[in-house]
């Protein structure tokens, strides 16, 4: 049955953003047939709004699903979300305005770029730039299963997928026309939803469900705590080796660094970091969700946990709020959606379209490429909600971090050192990407092997590392980056004794001078680029 209520102020948030997405070609005008422009929004963004699109687009519609779904089914473990988001911004404060400042000298648009003038390698940017997509695809896709399950929860469902078309389907005109600055806009509006919503189910679910102190009295011991076991496997490591791996793949991926080159300076970037973690207290809040949604869908008949916690939302709240509640998912769903199929757009056109098939294309045909290719990459997404079983393009999404974090030897390592040979980088990616795949992939192939339902096969992001009577579970996406890194590092030996040919380096040590120097003592004490946009 249609909520008819929450529907009407979902969908009148709805057409606000999407005006908003409309209006924002006319905002900070810029030419559009330039990738630059389209793309990055003219690396014009400051403190303010790269805050807001940073959030934006990193803590998306399956953070809010899934998340707390986790949390619901497999308990404390869930909660390795919230450090992984603390450990990043350290790193985001060191690497990335470094990496700004030679993308801004160079025009570089992608991570694949800085490989391409770093070693002047097309094959390395080639897997640097598939790398990127690759990961991307799946993520854009279960932004689609956050909107798909708040669609659901309002009673849509009946109308089977036409909603969720529809609502892509302006997503993907307003990208079309306003580009990287449609998104920067909504995210204003997404972020204070999200704040809103989430500050509302923490304060009032508990009270309606008795208190934190009921709540947690109905969770088995079990999962409010890690397993320490040495001998059935120690999920304490896998916690660890999960936050840790997650941590470095998160600004790696395509959206994240498109956001970071969007941003007007290094100073911007830096601002980010020290004011970013706002939003790991918030995903704090949001993992506790999970816990309160187990004590509250017995009393629903509601067992799908992806539905956790619209069906949550639905059990707690008045209808008027539902609507709030629904639109701050649904437009989160939105924002990241519309800069992951940008990114993706980016490394295609520059790193694939460009180099491999039109060198001598002109700005207005990459633009108009990239431009394209948005709306191609949203619809492969769209297939894949629609074709695939959710709970498989869920665990379709754990070979992401896998992937990206194959990128950190050739990406990373090259904005401090030239010491690792090209060619070695390329063979440990190579090793690592199949390593990693069939790893993660053997369950859906062959389950009872390990210990699942011949129908349950799904992808395991932990594998177990047995040292003496220890078992220990830990990442696979780490332990893949580790045998990357070894392989580059003795191959790079051998080469460099053989005075094999690294490329020839276009980027220059003053290069990365901006984001070395410290932020002025009185800008970290009353900060004016808050005000600045």
């Amino acid at each position: 049955m249609v909520n008819w209520t929450a529907l009407i102020i979902f969908s009148a948030l709805f057409l606000v953003v999407t005006v908003i997405g409309f209006v924002a070609v006319r905002w900070r005008k810029g030419d559009l047939n330039n990738i630059q422009e389209w793309g990055l929004g003219g690396r014009s963004f400051g403190t303010l709004i790269t805050w807001f699109l940073l959030g934006g687009d990193l803590y998306t519609a399956y953070t809010f699903i899934a998340v707390p779904s986790l949390v619901f089914a497999a308990g404390a473990i869930g909660f390795y979300a919230v450090p992984y988001t603390i450990l990043v911004y350290p790193f985001i404060f060191v690497v990335m305005p470094r990496m700004w400042a030679v993308a801004r000298k160079h025009n570089f648009v992608t991570a694949a770029d800085f490989v391409e003038g770093r070693f002047q390698s097309k094959p390395l940017a080639l897997a640097i730039a598939f790398t990127g997509i690759l990961a991307t695809m799946p993520y854009i896709a279960l932004q689609l299963v956050g909107l798909q399950a708040v669609l659901t929860a309002m009673g849509l469902g009946q109308y089977g997928e036409l909603p969720l078309v529809i609502a892509f389907a302006i997503l993907a005109v307003y990208t079309f026309s306003s580009g990287l600055r449609a998104p920067a806009l909504v995210a204003v509006v997404k972020d204070a939803l999200v704040y809103i919503t989430v500050l509302a189910i923490v304060i009032y679910v508990p009270i309606k469900l008795g208190g934190f102190g009921a709540i947690f009295s109905h969770i088995p011991a079990a999962k409010q705590t890690l397993a320490t076991d040495p001998s059935k496997g120690n999920s304490m490591w896998a916690f660890g080796t999960l936050a840790f791996g997650s941590a470095f793949a998160l600004f790696l991926y395509p959206h994240s660094l498109t956001s970071v080159f969007s941003s007007k300076s290094g100073r911007v970037i830096q601002r980010n970091a020290m004011l970013l973690p706002t939003y790991s207290v918030m995903l704090a809040f949001l993992a506790l969700t999970g816990f309160m949604a187990a004590v509250a869908l017995p009393k629903l008949g509601v067992a799908n946990s992806i539905q956790a916690v619209p069906a949550l939302i639905n059990y707690a709240f008045p209808d008027w709020f539902k609507g709030i509640a629904f639109a701050a998912i649904g437009i989160g769903a939105l924002v990241p959606a519309a800069v992951m199929s940008i990114a993706a757009a980016n490394l295609f056109t520059r790193n694939i379209y460009k180099p491999f098939f039109r060198p001598n294309a002109s700005d207005a045909e990459e633009a108009n490429t990239a431009k394209i290719t948005s709306l191609v990459v949203k619809i492969g997404a769209l297939a894949v909600v629609l074709l695939i079983p959710v709970a498989q393009a869920i665990n379709l999404q754990l070979l992401g971090g896998m992937w990206i974090l194959q990128t950190v030897p050739t990406v990373i390592f090259a904005l401090y050192t030239r010491w690792f040979n090209r060619w070695a980088l390329l063979a440990g990616w190579a090793v690592a990407m199949v390593y990693g795949t069939i790893t993660m992939l053997q369950p859906l192939f062959n389950p009872t092997a390990f210990g699942l339902p011949a129908n349950g096969g799904k992808v395991l992001s932990t594998v177990p590392i047995t040292l003496g009577s220890m078992k220990l579970n830990g990442y696979v996406g780490l332990n893949a980056v580790v045998l990357n890194i070894v392989i580059a590092a003795v191959l790079s030996l051998v080469l460099n004794l053989a005075r094999v040919s690294n490329g020839t380096d276009v980027t220059q040590k003053a290069d990365y001078i901006e984001s070395e120097a410290p932020i002025p003592a009185s800008e970290i004490a009353a900060p004016p680029a808050l005000a600045e946009e």
